[in-house]
């Protein structure tokens, strides 16, 4: 069959850690994409990319992030939002993309906008898919302290079984392949950056404060989020997808990739 995409393995080091990526990329001639997934999810989330011919030419990154996939961690417990940020860099460097579209995913997201924030003379668009901005986004998260267990493994197998009945569009569907995407050591470090950075980061003024296109992607079943008419007053562009929770790329990937497109498309 035709490789439409390579598959590869990439070892850097972060903070003293060690990490053997594992990532899935194209060549191109236009704007290169770099894509972050979410919690509980993996780069394939967005290969599809390649079945989309509004996307052709355009060379795209996505790896697993640390502690998630295939990506190997030699210090997991290490893993925070800090990290992702630092792997998302070397990786960019790696693949030699200088200036690139940006579309992350929830945890993914949440990376993004650190990198963005710190980086944004790299990025020439955004699209932010349900990532946090604020206190309310933390619905996953800050189950760590809502539901503390001093096992670590007995707190992921009870997160499973709450996510397992959510009454939310796949969610028992991401729900399934949990135990195979997260290396559990790594969920305390992440969930708890990530909270600590809804809380205290101001993420919705670095988010309204990045100076290119902006797209914040939801699903239907979010559409009562308190900041998106604020969003809205300051430019940004809102994507509602119909029959969606947390996960376009589950519930309606027809959707999300047909508005990442358009607005890609007309970006200035």
């Amino acid at each position: 069959m035709p490789q439409e995409f390579a598959s590869t393995r990439i070892a850097i080091t972060v903070d003293g850690a060690a990490l053997d990526v594992s990532a899935i990329h194209r060549a191109g001639d236009k704007a290169p994409v770099l894509f972050l997934h979410g919690f509980g999810s993996s780069k394939e989330d967005f290969a599809d990319i390649v079945r989309h011919p509004e996307f052709d030419g355009h060379p795209f990154l996505a790896f697993d992030a640390p502690g998630c996939g295939e990506t190997r961690c030699s210090d997991v417990s290490k893993v925070s939002i800090a990290v992702q940020v630092k792997a998302a860099l070397a990786m960019l460097d790696w693949a030699g993309f200088e200036r690139f579209h940006l579309v992350g995913h929830s945890m993914g997201a949440l990376a993004a906008l650190m990198l963005a924030h710190a980086h944004a003379d790299r990025v020439l668009s955004f699209v932010n898919i349900k990532g946090n901005l604020a206190p309310e986004d933390c619905f996953l998260s800050r189950q760590i302290f809502d539901h503390p267990q001093d096992d670590v493994q007995r707190f992921f197998d009870d997160f499973v079984a709450r996510t397992l009945v959510a009454p939310y569009y796949a969610s028992a569907l991401y729900a399934a392949s949990l135990r195979h995407k997260v290396q559990v050591a790594a969920v305390g470090g992440i969930f708890r950056s990530m909270v600590e950075l809804s809380d205290n980061g101001e993420l919705l003024e670095k988010f309204l404060a990045l100076p290119f296109p902006k797209m914040f992607m939801y699903g239907e079943q979010y559409a009562t989020l308190s900041y998106l008419p604020h969003l809205q007053a300051h430019g940004v562009r809102l994507s509602e997808i119909a029959q969606c929770g947390h996960f376009p790329m589950y519930s309606n990937p027809a959707a999300m990739w047909r508005e990442i497109a358009d607005f890609h498309s007309r970006r200035p």
